[in-house]
């Protein structure tokens, strides 16, 4: 599947399609189980042309987990509470927690995102967590899916001017202004689980990310994403034409991305 929305703004990447299903992809990227990664990096392969495919036991990373939809926080060492903020230097002190603590460093001193336990408590609590109710959830471009294949989000990673553009087309067929949200999480969250969770209102938003502080080593500094639910995809492309996208307006900012 082309996109409409790809061309008229220019994009470096290709748009992302996330996908649920029970076939494992033939010669897709895949974790290794046990090993540590980030679903990020396997985001931007996508976007530049390679199938990654997880599963429960290849997701890079305990967040990462989260993050797709194949586990939640509950059993997170040390409580995740404390690794978004100050750390558990009393776990850290266990016998469990010396070993954790030698995969995972920031456990002792925390990440400080939030300023205390409580704070980070309530966001994790509030996470829309979802279960992949399938095997495998792949990334792959959008061009590649095949015939009756049917994402569950698309995935644009885009600079300003790109975001921008996809911000007043996401609000061009809709009342009011604010159908877009920037919520704040791990980069993986705003990829998969609240977009997913978004396509299940009536009304879908858009969903800015990669603000996690954390994800940005492995994109370009210009880079963010921008996530939509499949359904919001095609109401967005439907639109491509009759909208500010081929006017001159926009038509002067794409020229300077090319």
């Amino acid at each position: 599947m082309k996109s409409k929305i790809a061309e008229a703004v220019n994009l470096r990447y290709s748009p992302v399609a996330l996908v649920f299903t029970d076939e494992k992809p033939a010669e897709a990227l895949q974790f290794k189980e046990g090993r540590r990664g980030c679903i990020i990096s396997m985001l931007q392969a996508a976007g530049k042309g390679r199938t990654a495919v997880f599963d429960r036991k290849t997701v890079g990373c305990g967040g990462g987990g989260v993050g797709l939809g194949f586990s939640t926080f509950s059993n997170f060492p040390g409580g995740i509470e404390y690794f978004l903020s100050h750390g558990n230097k009393e776990f850290c002190a266990s016998e469990t927690g010396k070993k954790i603590l030698e995969n995972m460093p920031a456990l002792a001193h925390g990440e400080a995102y939030k300023k205390t336990p409580e704070y980070a408590k309530s966001f994790a609590e509030a996470l829309p967590y979802c279960d992949v109710p399938t095997e495998y959830l792949v990334f792959k471009p959008l061009e590649k899916l095949l015939p009756g294949e049917k994402p569950e989000v698309v995935i644009f990673l885009a600079a300003p001017d790109q975001i921008s553009a996809l911000v007043v087309l996401a609000n061009y067929a809709r009342y009011g202004g604010d159908n877009v949200i920037v919520p704040w999480g791990a980069g993986c969250h705003s990829i998969g689980i609240i977009p997913l969770n978004e396509g299940k209102a009536e009304n879908p938003k858009g969903v800015i990310g990669l603000t996690d502080i954390s994800a940005r080593k492995h994109v370009e500094k210009d880079i963010l994403s921008f996530s939509v639910p499949y359904r919001m995809f095609l109401e967005m492309e439907s639109n491509v034409e009759e909208s500010f996208l081929t006017r001159e307006e926009w038509l002067e900012i794409k020229e300077r991305n090319k």
